[in-house]
């Protein structure tokens, strides 16, 4: 924390100086500002230039990233306060005393400025971009216009903790053949290193005429120990280049199709991204959001390029008139049940209820799927760790069993 000297004025007019401490200027700023004071002039304590206090500051607020914990508490606290009937602008003042984060405390300080300024709520959400997603501020702007604001982050809160659930079973399914696939690479290149080259040299001296296995093995390590800066620069060049391109729209498209056409993993994808959109779009036509509007919205947190892809030929296809039902059947990835029910929920007048069947049906899917691959995964690093060892045991014990012959 760094102390900071603000000159402002009151509502009357008159000039008022104080005291303050806070992360950043720019906080402070904010700070000052939440009093109902114009700010005129705010300089660190030790001087007209920020001291080294403050640039840590800034630097630990700029690296402190808002988990999805902080955003869930944050929205809970918010729609009860809204539901109490609080003012918003004490509301704003409440939850900058209360939150922890420091990143979130400043975001909402700059939020309550920009209330204090007039501007619309779902505005001041808007700007902070980096914290909250297209979905949350089309959510706020949605209840804002309808006065089902309450109502409207209640299920927001679901969507969040609902996409924290899935994301969190995933990464767990992930975690752990991640972990045996690094571990299987260090040991293969220690032995490729430290065990292959003292061996060798022993057959060497006896003269043996050595197997394949053993050849492969010498001959890897040959590669490794001359070219092993070659094969670092590589390396870095390779994930260099594969961030680049995954940043990009064309390189993002090919790889997220190519994870769609992966075995085992390809399914669970498709089975999240189907569950995403049904719960989503549930959510917003319940809201009052326009189906095209949800387009738009879908199309920014579906998290897969290939499926994003395919919501402007759907919007297109929206524009004339098609229904909804007609440009899923036609648009790829969307499973034939989701254009199923949709059709009998478009038919019907039921599309939201028919829409959280399918979320249902999905989760259901993606938990069961998840459990697949963790189940099947297993045999599969067993397999690979058992094919590493037997051919590094071929490379070592063949020329062994040769040698005891010739001594025999």
């Amino acid at each position: 924390m760094a102390t900071y000297i603000y000159t402002a004025y009151n509502e009357l007019g008159k000039e008022v100086t104080g005291e303050l401490e806070a992360e950043t200027q720019d906080l402070a700023h904010d700070i000052v500002a939440a009093k109902g004071l114009i700010p005129e002039s705010i300089k660190p304590a030790s001087g007209s230039a920020d001291s080294p206090a403050g640039a840590l500051a800034r630097l630990d607020l700029y690296l402190t990233p808002v988990r999805i914990r902080d955003l869930i508490l944050f929205t809970k606290q918010f729609k009860t306060l809204i539901q109490a009937g609080v003012a918003m602008i004490q509301i704003f003042e409440i939850l900058i005393s209360q939150t922890e984060n420091k990143k979130l405390k400043s975001v909402l300080s700059s939020m309550l400025t920009d209330v204090r300024g007039g501007a619309p709520l779902s505005k001041a959400f808007s700007k902070q971009g980096k914290v909250f997603s297209p979905l949350y501020c089309s959510m706020i702007q949605a209840g804002e216009s309808s006065g089902s604001l309450p109502m409207v982050l209640d299920r927001l809160i679901y969507i969040i903790e609902h996409e924290h659930k899935v994301k969190s079973d995933i990464k767990s399914a992930l975690w752990y053949p991640a972990i045996v696939v690094f571990l299987l690479v260090v040991v293969f290149i220690f032995l490729l290193t430290f065990l292959v080259p003292v061996v060798v040299g022993i057959f060497n001296r006896v003269g043996l005429d050595l197997p394949w296995p053993t050849k492969a093995c010498l001959f890897m390590y040959h590669m490794l120990d001359a070219y092993w800066h070659v094969m670092l620069m590589g390396l870095a060049a390779a994930i260099i280049a594969g961030y680049k391109a995954l940043k990009s729209d064309t390189g993002r498209y090919w790889f997220d199709r190519m994870l769609i056409r992966m075995p085992l993993f390809g399914p669970l994808f498709v089975k999240t991204a189907m569950s995403r959109f049904a719960s989503i779009f549930s959510i917003l036509q319940a809201s009052g959001v326009t189906v095209l509007e949800s387009m738009d919205i879908l199309s920014q947190t579906i998290a897969n390029a290939a499926i994003t892809r395919e919501f402007q030929s759907i919007k297109e296809l929206l524009t004339q008139g098609r229904g909804i039902a007609a440009p899923l059947k036609q648009a790829r990835y969307f499973t034939p049940m989701v254009v199923n029910m949709t059709a009998i929920g478009e038919e019907s007048g039921s599309l939201d209820d028919m829409l959280r069947e399918i979320a249902r049906h999905y989760d259901a899917e993606v938990e069961y799927a998840t459990k697949t691959l963790s189940e099947a995964i297993g045999p599969i690093l067993t397999i690979s760790l058992a094919g590493l060892v037997g051919f590094f045991a071929m490379a070592i014990f063949l020329p062994m069993w040769e040698m005891t012959t010739m001594v025999k």
